[in-house]
């Protein structure tokens, strides 16, 4: 096998309700689409160096709902701040910690379930 380059990742995760999701994203987190397609089926979603990509389920894996069984894991320089902007703005999955493996984070529930963690280092 001849080798390759990767240059980037970006999640392509399903919405149920990609409204709700481009809302959330756009008025909690702040990000900004970039891309969507009039139907709404699909969209790109960015904040900084961040870009995560959405699309209505797709008919022939026929997943009931939205799932992942890892997180997305953001790293921020101002991990306190953004607590406070959104600890009484979406569902909390754990408060604001120290760990001793040298990071100060929290993770809430995106619209859809999903765990977004942010973290920044001490």
């Amino acid at each position: 096998m001849s080798t390759y380059t990767a240059t980037k990742l970006i999640p392509m995760l399903e919405s149920h309700d990609m409204l709700a999701t481009l809302k959330f994203y756009t008025e909690i987190l702040k990000f900004t689409c970039d891309v969507k397609l009039d139907d709404l089926s699909w969209l790109t979603l960015r904040k900084d160096e961040i870009e995560i990509m959405f699309c209505s389920p797709n008919e022939h894996r026929n997943i009931p709902k939205s799932i992942m069984s890892g997180s997305l894991y953001i790293n921020t320089n101002e991990v306190a701040a953004l607590w406070e902007n959104l600890k009484d703005h979406c569902e909390v999955c754990y408060p604001l910690e120290d760990f001793d493996y040298g990071m100060r984070e929290f993770g809430i529930y995106d619209n859809n379930g999903y765990l977004l963690q942010f973290g920044q280092n001490l």
